[in-house]
């Protein structure tokens, strides 16, 4: 199932009756951090009004552009020849069309993102993030549930009703599918749960802790950490739950398993040099290397960009924050104060967690400017996002 085919399925879950909306509050305002590596791109909207123009507006400075205000200059311009229908007509500077498009099918919220995916294309040859979906956990006192939105948090429905723990969510790549870490039972235990039927099932249910699952671009194979051998150790099965391998072998802790676009290698966490840092093995099983990071003594939760080039991660270094390191290692680079990032399938923009007056928020962060958007909230405490691909 392509992703395109997901997106469009998701306004239709068989289990959405059972699902419970959260109340979204006011966006917070942009951040834009100084040293940013890449200039924004001004571009004037004009001719739409309501969800239209909101979704534009948003859609378009998560990518990095600037909606300029009437009569500032700008690079390209995006007008409505259409009034009463969603439409686009696209100049650059020189006059020169780019896009002149009308739009049908679906709501008018799916018809804006799918303009600003096409005037994102057009002007960066780069997808946009519009009709994209993200998971996450909400924190209600002490115990939290899975939740799923669009990625601007439009439409954000409770996936559990655990009422205990749940953690590390994320989905199965082109499917309405999610793994996770739920504590239903009194132990962890990793589920798989079928959003388009509302089929829940054990996944793995080993003596001991199990934990952050993390499934292969192709859908094929599951890494997750287990306890079952005493200490926490990276384990790799197929999809179906056979062929469990061990990975590692060792006294300390591993964590935060992700896989290479290419399915040959995981990315993971672990102490074995007495702080938590990254390393890398083969999914067939071999050698553990470690990620060589200048700059960097403490690197938690890693996720590989889709295009290959790019690991993502979060560095504790008194508070939190989202860094990023070629994926063959080297110099790191310290984007913003935050932590649990997950890119979009796009490898310019991730999702993550950032702390906010006492309670975590999602925000989206488009890596080349720096730039961060929260994402619309929802009430509670978000973290752990992860983005559908």
């Amino acid at each position: 199932m392509k992703l395109k085919l997901l997106m469009v399925m998701a306004t239709s879950f068989a289990v959405a009756s059972s699902f419970s909306t959260a109340n979204a509050a006011e966006t917070g305002p942009d951040i834009i951090l100084e040293g940013q590596a890449a200039r924004l791109i001004p571009i004037s909207v004009s001719g739409y009004s309501g969800t239209v123009q909101d979704v534009l507006k948003f859609d378009l400075e998560v990518l990095g552009f600037q909606v300029t205000a009437p009569g500032q200059a700008a690079d390209y311009s995006l007008s409505n020849p259409n009034p009463g229908q969603v439409a686009g007509l696209l100049y650059n500077a020189n006059k020169k069309n780019m896009l002149n498009k009308a739009y049908s099918g679906g709501s008018t919220r799916s018809q804006a993102h799918a303009l600003a995916n096409d005037v994102i294309l057009a002007i960066r040859e780069q997808k946009g993030v519009g009709n994209t979906r993200i998971v996450f956990k909400i924190d209600t006192g002490s115990k939290s549930e899975i939740y799923v939105s669009d990625f601007d948090g439009f439409g954000a429905m409770a996936v559990t009703k655990d009422n205990n723990l749940v953690s590390a969510p994320c989905w199965v790549p082109g499917q309405l599918k999610l793994f996770y870490t739920s504590w239903k039972s009194g132990f962890a235990d990793i589920f798989s749960h079928d959003l388009s039927t509302g089929t829940r099932a054990a996944f793995a249910r080993f003596p001991g802790s199990n934990f952050s699952p993390a499934v292969s671009p192709d859908g094929s194979r599951v890494a997750m950490i287990l306890s079952k051998g005493g200490s926490p150790d990276l384990y790799v099965c197929n999809i179906d739950g056979t062929g469990l391998r061990q990975l590692t072998k060792t006294k300390e802790d591993e964590s935060s398993p992700c896989w290479s676009p290419d399915g040959r290698t995981i990315c993971f966490v672990s102490t074995i040099s007495g702080r938590p840092a990254l390393y890398t093995v083969a999914a067939a099983g071999g050698e553990t290397r470690r990620l060589p990071i200048s700059g960097v003594s403490m690197a938690t939760e890693p996720d590989w960009s889709p295009d290959g080039k790019t690991i993502i991660f979060t560095r504790q270094v008194g508070g939190f924050e989202i860094c990023t390191v070629p994926a063959t290692g080297g110099e790191a680079t310290i984007l913003v104060a935050g932590e649990d990032p997950s890119w979009a399938a796009n490898s310019r923009t991730a999702v993550f967690t950032r702390r906010v007056g006492g309670r975590r928020v999602l925000s989206l962060l488009d890596v080349p400017t720096k730039r961060v958007k929260d994402v619309p909230q929802i009430s509670g405490s978000c973290s752990q996002p992860g983005w559908a691909r």
